[in-house]
């Protein structure tokens, strides 16, 4: 699959070991939720977001003693994850987020924070002398009534006139059909002020389980699929570890990313020859580690070469308990029983060069 528009043109913003910008991936951020001061603790959730598949993560930093905290968490972050970055979230205090510039990779700050004058130029200033990016994160509930793009602006322009590069910017509101006008309406603004910077998602206060789950996709989904968005967060009420396969996922679905193998499956029908779901769960299992590729998994042969044109692969059903294996439209072995499809399928994989053993 590839994007229907291709990715707008954003700058790169090093935010300490990840880049971000359309020359890049879209990376995946999340959250920890625990008492910043307990450092102990929210480290441990940090190695598990790592292990996940998370490479940005923010905590948040409300006063002085968590910049203290937050300082140990980023020494261990770099020894242990070198490949992670750490984002100091700052809600109220301007003091605290020119405190954290030089301890943390990026900070984030509230603009009804600033009053758009010289405490946001000091930490400009602050930042770029010690290489640490800012997110400019508007929220549609913290606004005050002000329009959040008008508002975003106001804080990118400071950006432009001292020469601050190294920012990203969001829009974001709980409301997915407001998110996704404004972040288009901002992309607008900055492209006809000439400002490509990189462009963060998320739907806030999005929810739990499958409601959560969908409104960050269709939120997030939308404005990737028209080459919108340099960096996501899944925000969802739970284990913030588990809101990164949700947006390894999406970015899934959009093209964006191929870190796994895409498997795909008919829905089933009275024609399907197979067991699906157990199938497919399999299927998912054994090959689900192969970036790259893309396995059809299609319950008998009028769903099957049609409707998986796109496929590397097919499994497809043959008869009742038999499948054949395709590459692509042609069938390379015909009636295998289930029990002798799945080594084939690894072995063909293997003549082919894009098999690989899970880690």
């Amino acid at each position: 699959m590839t994007l229907s528009t291709p990715r707008r043109y954003t700058d790169s913003v090093r935010i300490g070991p990840v880049v971000v910008g359309s020359e890049h991936s879209v990376a995946v951020q999340s959250m920890t939720d625990t008492d910043t001061n307990d450092v102990e603790g929210t480290f441990e959730q940090i190695c598990r977001l790592h292990r996940a598949g998370c490479r940005i993560v923010r905590v948040t930093v409300p006063g002085m003693r968590e910049v203290e905290a937050v300082r140990v968490i980023v020494e261990q972050v770099r020894r242990i994850f070198p490949d992670m970055a750490v984002v100091g979230d700052v809600h109220f205090l301007p003091s605290v987020a020119l405190a954290l510039a030089g301890v943390v990779d990026k900070v984030r700050i509230n603009p009804g924070n600033y009053s758009g004058g010289e405490d946001f130029v000091e930490l400009l200033d602050r930042c770029k002398a010690t290489c640490t990016a800012i997110r400019i994160g508007v929220n549609h509930g913290s606004t005050g009534g002000r329009d959040m793009v008008d508002y975003a602006m106001e804080y990118l322009r400071v950006c432009r006139r001292h020469d601050f590069d190294q920012v990203v910017v969001s829009v974001k509101a709980s409301d997915v059909g407001v998110m996704v006008r404004s972040c288009r309406e901002l992309v607008l603004a900055m492209d006809a002020e000439g400002m490509p910077f990189p462009l963060h998602l998320g739907v806030t206060e999005a929810g739990n389980g499958l409601d959560g789950e969908v409104r960050s996709a269709v939120g997030i989904g939308a404005l990737l699929v028209e080459g919108l968005g340099d960096t996501i967060r899944v925000s969802l009420t739970g284990p913030p570890e588990d809101e990164i396969p949700v947006a390894q996922a999406i970015l899934q679905a959009c093209g964006l990313d191929r870190s796994r193998a895409e498997i795909i499956a008919c829905p089933g029908c009275g024609r399907t020859l197979f067991e699906l779901s157990r199938v497919l769960d399999r299927v998912k299992r054994e090959f689900g580690h192969l970036g790259g590729i893309k396995i059809a998994v299609m319950g008998c042969i009028v769903n099957g070469p049609g409707e998986m044109a796109d496929a590397d692969y097919g499994y497809v059903g043959a008869g009742r308990g038999l499948v054949s294996l395709y590459r692509g439209q042609s069938v390379v072995r015909k009636n295998l029983t289930e029990r002798e499809a799945i080594p084939a399928l690894v072995a063909l994989l293997k003549d082919d060069g894009v098999w690989r053993d899970s880690s």
